[in-house]
C-alpha cells in the first residue's frame, strides 16, 4: 500500500524552485514581475531574496515608473543609497503620511547636502509628456533667505504635449477629464543624506482655469509636518503646479511646472525653512501606499479645513482686540473730557 505524502505544498514548491537554474528564475520570472510581486519574491525564500535584490531588477522597475530616473545626476546619487534603486524605490513610491510625522518644539535641524535634486515625471493617460531634472543649490545666503520656489520652464519656455481638446466637450467635463488622467511625479532626492521622497500626490487636488491667462492649472499638494506647535508652519503644503495653455481646439502646452512650500497662512517658506522640513521629511516621514487614487485630494481637504478654521479663530481674536482697543480709547477720552469740564 503507497505511502500518503504528508509533506506541505510550500516545501514541493520551494523543492522544484530550488531545481531551476538562477539564471532562467531571473531571466523568464523576476524580470516579468511588478514591485509588489517583486517584494513578496524577496522573502519566499533564501534562493529568491538575492535574486529578486538585484539592482537591474530595480533599476528597470524605477526606469518604467519613473523615466527621469535615467538621467545621470539621479543615478549617480542612487548608487550612495544603501540598497541602491530598491532604496530610491522604496522611498519614493509610497506617500508621505503626514499625519504620522511628529510634532517638535524647535525647527528641525538643517539639511546637509549643498544641493538638492528634483526628478519630475508628467503623465497623461499613462503617457509621458515631461519629464526633467533640476538641481537646486541650497548653501548660498542668498537661497536660505529668499522664497523657495523651484520652476522648471522660463517664462516664455513651453513643452509641446499630445493633450487635445476633443471639439465641443464642455468646459467642466474637460477639466474633470484632466483631474482624472493628468499625473505627476515630484522627486526630491538629498545626495548627502541618501534619502528621496515623492512629495506629489499622483492626481491633482483642484484643476481650475487661471482668471487671467485662460490657462489651465493642475496643483498637487502634499501636506507635512511643518515647525513647532502654535506657529505658522505648524502643516506646511508642498505645492506643485502643472501650467497648460493653448488654442481650443489646437494641442495643449505645458507652460509651468513649479514647485514651492506655504505655510498655513500661505506664505511661501524660504528657503532655510523649507529644506530644513523637507530634509526631515525625508528621513523620518512615514510612507504609507495609498487606499484610494482620492485619498491625497481628501488629505488636502482635511487640510483646507484647518487652514479655514484657524484663519477664522486668528479673526475673532483680532476682533476681540479691537474692541478693547476701541474700550480703552473710548475710556480715556470720556476721562480726559471729564477732567477737563471739572
Amino acid at each position: 500500500m503507497p505511502c500518503s505524502s504528508t509533506a506541505p505544498a510550500g516545501s514541493n514548491a520551494t523543492a522544484m524552485l530550488t531545481s531551476v537554474h538562477p539564471d532562467i528564475i531571473w531571466t523568464h520570472i523576476l524580470t516579468r514581475l511588478d514591485s509588489p510581486s517583486l517584494v513578496s519574491a524577496t522573502s519566499a525564500s533564501s534562493q529568491l531574496h538575492p535574486l529578486s535584490s538585484d539592482d537591474c531588477l530595480w533599476q528597470d522597475i524605477c526606469l518604467a515608473v519613473w523615466p527621469s530616473v535615467g538621467d545621470p545626476r539621479v543615478a549617480e546619487a542612487i548608487t550612495a543609497f544603501p540598497s541602491g534603486h530598491r532604496s530610491f524605490f522604496s522611498d519614493s513610491y509610497p506617500i508621505l503620511h503626514h499625519h504620522k510625522l511628529r510634532y517638535r518644539r524647535s525647527p528641525p535641524p538643517p539639511l546637509l547636502a549643498k544641493y538638492l535634486i528634483s526628478a519630475v515625471d508628467v503623465h497623461f493617460e499613462g503617457e509621458l509628456i515631461f519629464s526633467k531634472v533640476h538641481e537646486t543649490e541650497t548653501a548660498s545666503g542668498w537661497f536660505e533667505c529668499c522664497p523657495f520656489q523651484v520652476d522648471l520652464l522660463d517664462l516664455k519656455e513651453s513643452v509641446l504635449t499630445r493633450i487635445q481638446k476633443p471639439g465641443g466637450m464642455h468646459d467642466e467635463v474637460w477639466l474633470r477629464h484632466l483631474e482624472d488622467n493628468l499625473s505627476l511625479s515630484w522627486i526630491l532626492v538629498d545626495p548627502a543624506r541618501r534619502h528621496a521622497a515623492n512629495l506629489s500626490t499622483r492626481r491633482p487636488v483642484s484643476v481650475q482655469r487661471h482668471w487671467l491667462t485662460g490657462d489651465v492649472q493642475a496643483r498637487y499638494v502634499t501636506v507635512l509636518a511643518g515647525g513647532h506647535r502654535g506657529s505658522a508652519a505648524e502643516h506646511v503644503q508642498c505645492t506643485a503646479t502643472v501650467t497648460c495653455g493653448g488654442e481650443e481646439g489646437g494641442k495643449l502646452q505645458v507652460r509651468e511646472v513649479s514647485f514651492q512650500v506655504e505655510d498655513m497662512e500661505g506664505k511661501i517658506l524660504n528657503g532655510r525653512d523649507s529644506v530644513a522640513i523637507l530634509g526631515d521629511a525625508m528621513e523620518n516621514g512615514e510612507r504609507k501606499k495609498a487606499k484610494r487614487e482620492s485619498e491625497g485630494k481628501e488629505r488636502f481637504e482635511e487640510y483646507e479645513e484647518r487652514k479655514r478654521e484657524r484663519r477664522e479663530r486668528k479673526q475673532r481674536k483680532e476682533r476681540a482686540r479691537d474692541l478693547v482697543c476701541i474700550g480703552a480709547g473710548v475710556a480715556v477720552f470720556v476721562g480726559f473730557w471729564s477732567f477737563i469740564l471739572r
